[in-house]
Order: C-alpha cells, then sequence, then structure tokens
C-alpha cells in the first residue's frame, strides 16, 4: 500500500480507503471482519458519514484494538432521529450526535472532524457564525477533533473551503463524469444539459479547484469515485463504455491534491480488487483511453445510492430500492436472486406516498417517486 500525506494535516494515509456506507446492511460480524481484513491490506482511513447506531458500533468494535492505526472522518451535523438520518445544524441534535460517534468509534477524539455536507451558499454562511461553528472550533481547541474537514459536491463550497484558512482537508466527489459538469447550487439540474457541446473535457472550475487545494496544502478525500457503481457497466455509464475499479482509483488518484480515494466494499473480495490497484500496470490504470473513444450520452437524475435521500416518512430504504431497480431493467426479466434481495426490503416501493420530500435532498436530481411506482409496477409489490 502506498501512503500519501493529507494535505497539512499531516496525517500520512492510505491512497485506498474505506467508504462505510453500506456497513449495516451486514450482519455486524461480517462488517467487522471487512474493515479488518481492509486494515490488514494497509488500509488505514474510514469514513464515518453514518449516523446510524449499528454502523458506528461496526466501526467502532472493528479498529478497537488498532484505533491509533486508523484514521477516522467523523462527520458532525450528520444526526440519527426517530430511527433515520437528518442533516442538521441545530445544536440540540448536532451536539448528541457527535457525542454518540465519539463513544461508539472509540479512543476519546476523532482524527478528522468533518463540518457535514455543504452544497449551497446559505448553508455555507450558516456554517460559518453561530453556534455550530463554535462548536466545531471548540472541539478542535480541546483536541476532540484532530483537524477540521468538510464535505461537499459543490466545487464552489470546495474553493471557499479552501480559501477558508482553518479546513484542513475535503472530503469531495471525483470521477470522470461528475468532472465534465459545472458547479451549481441547484442540485437537481447538475447533470441537465449532457450533449456534445458540454461533455468535452474537465469543467475548468473543478480544475481549478484542484490546483488551488494543491497550492494551499488543503488535502483531498474522494467520495464517490465509482459513481455508485454506474461505471463499472456501458449500459449505465454516461459515456457508454465501462471502466474498471483500477481505471477510476487512478482518475481520483492523478487529481491535484487528492490524497485518497474511499471506496465503498460488500465484500472481502471487492477490497482485493481495489488494493489489486498498487500492483495493476499503466495498461490497466489507463482510463484516458476509455475517455477519448467513448460515445457521448446525455443524462440526468441517476442515484448513487448515497442515502441523502433520508428520512422517508414511510421509512423506505430508497437507496437500496433504486439500486435492485437498476439492477432489474438492465435484463430482459428481473432476476431471482434481485427480486427476493428487494421482496427482503421492509417495507418495499409499494410504501411510497408521493410526498418527494427525499427528493429535495437529492444531490443528484433523481425523481424518486416516480422511480418508487416505476419499482413497484415492476416487481409487483
Amino acid at each position: 500500500m502506498n501512503y500519501r500525506t493529507l494535505g497539512k494535516t499531516n496525517l500520512k494515509v492510505s491512497e485506498i480507503g474505506f467508504g462505510g456506507e453500506w456497513l449495516e446492511r451486514h450482519p455486524e460480524e461480517e462488517s467487522i471482519r471487512l474493515i479488518q481484513h481492509a486494515h490488514e491490506k494497509g488500509i488505514n482511513i474510514i469514513d464515518c458519514w453514518m449516523p446510524d447506531p449499528k454502523s458506528r458500533d461496526i466501526i467502532g468494535k472493528a479498529i478497537a484494538d488498532c484505533r491509533d492505526e486508523w484514521f477516522v472522518q467523523g462527520h458532525i451535523g450528520s444526526t440519527w432521529q426517530n430511527g433515520q438520518y437528518v442533516r442538521s445544524r441545530d445544536m440540540k441534535f448536532v451536539k448528541p450526535a457527535f457525542e454518540d460517534l465519539l463513544a461508539r468509534i472509540g479512543g476519546g477524539y476523532i482524527d478528522l472532524g468533518m463540518i457535514h455536507y455543504i452544497d449551497n451558499m446559505e448553508d455555507w454562511e450558516k456554517v460559518l457564525s453561530g453556534d455550530y461553528s463554535r462548536y466545531v472550533h471548540e472541539l478542535h481547541d480541546r483536541g476532540i477533533i484532530r483537524h477540521i474537514g468538510l464535505s461537499t459536491h459543490n466545487p464552489r463550497i470546495a474553493r471557499l473551503a479552501a480559501e477558508s484558512g482553518f479546513i484542513e482537508m475535503i472530503l469531495y466527489s471525483i470521477n470522470p463524469a461528475f468532472d465534465m459538469r459545472p458547479a451549481t447550487e441547484d442540485l437537481d439540474s447538475m447533470f441537465t444539459g449532457y450533449d456534445q457541446q458540454t461533455f468535452n473535457g474537465i469543467d475548468a472550475e473543478r480544475a481549478a479547484l484542484y490546483q488551488l487545494c494543491e497550492e494551499k496544502n488543503v488535502g483531498i478525500t474522494v467520495m464517490k469515485g465509482f459513481f455508485g457503481g454506474r461505471l463499472f457497466d456501458a449500459k449505465t455509464s454516461p459515456f457508454g463504455a465501462a471502466f474498471t475499479a483500477a481505471q477510476l482509483i487512478h482518475y481520483s488518484l492523478t487529481r491535484p491534491a487528492v490524497s485518497s480515494i474511499l471506496c465503498g466494499y460488500d465484500t472481502i473480495a471487492q477490497i482485493d480488487e481495489a488494493v489489486a490497484y498498487e500492483t495493476a500496470t499503466d495498461d490497466e490504470r489507463d482510463y484516458a483511453s476509455v475517455i477519448a473513444s467513448a460515445p457521448l450520452h446525455a443524462y440526468r437524475g441517476q442515484c448513487t445510492y448515497c442515502g441523502h435521500c433520508k428520512p422517508c416518512p414511510m421509512e423506505i430504504d430508497i437507496a437500496m430500492v433504486n439500486k435492485f431497480y437498476d439492477l432489474a431493467v438492465q435484463q430482459d426479466t428481473v432476476p431471482e436472486s434481485v427480486r427476493a434481495h428487494y421482496e427482503a426490503l421492509s417495507p418495499t416501493a409499494s410504501a411510497c406516498i408521493g410526498c418527494q420530500s427525499c427528493e429535495s435532498r437529492c444531490p443528484f436530481g433523481v425523481k424518486i417517486a416516480e422511480r418508487m411506482a416505476k419499482t413497484a409496477e415492476l416487481f409487483g409489490v
């Protein structure tokens, strides 16, 4: 495993990291073993944006015997309210949620205290002042968070963070498709207008962001590097061409200021595939030829299964419903294995009441209510 310095934090993080968002979907012991296997392979950075107790307990138990060998990105403002994820700046929720994270992860500290998920100017300005900001700085001054970071999908917010002087690193969404799109505060329109004229190279603002972070020594860790798995399949890739894990990892790691890509894992084999990047040949890492020869496609509203659509008033696991729908429609008939996994969800898409509250939280403009109706019709439940 190769290690890189994460900007001005001076932490030596593994190039391949661990994105923990799917841990709660597996039995606890299975997920603990995934993290332990990753550690054995040299992975030493893990993101915990998830507020649910199960995910946090899994991480805490998995790293308990080697806490000082792990760097944890712990998010401030990701809260668990009535059994659902809620992004909040309200201190009556923010403070107990962070204290819960601290207790469950263990060690008495969080390496990278992340200002959680800012994508628009109004939220940025709110975070910069008031109780939330004071709380973050107090945690830092007391050594409870050792470094201050921020997570965003918007290059304009990332630029402000890099220029702030107090944010030391950024968790940012990077993949070849995202890099082709301009910044916007209206996330519902982020993926509109993809055509021959606009899909012709990295957006200048995004390229400038990476250069700025390099100049300011603000490190970047990468989320959504695989675009929710869509870039692995030509049918779902906006390029009309499939990439490999090694190519997408290489794409992220070749952006200026990037130190680590945090991949999501469901199996030990997926960890091994990601770590195999370290011994891949130049040809195996070559993403440029894929982009150069790919047909250009228009696309909009594609789910990356990130989970920010929560909470659902009907407690639907929207990300998983979307994932099984996408898997199903790629086949002529619904595979029985996919059907079984979907039917095991409780509730299923048929419970959707069409309130569309989830759509306002989706970073990618997915028409979730429409997809729920299509999924219920496809699976019959």
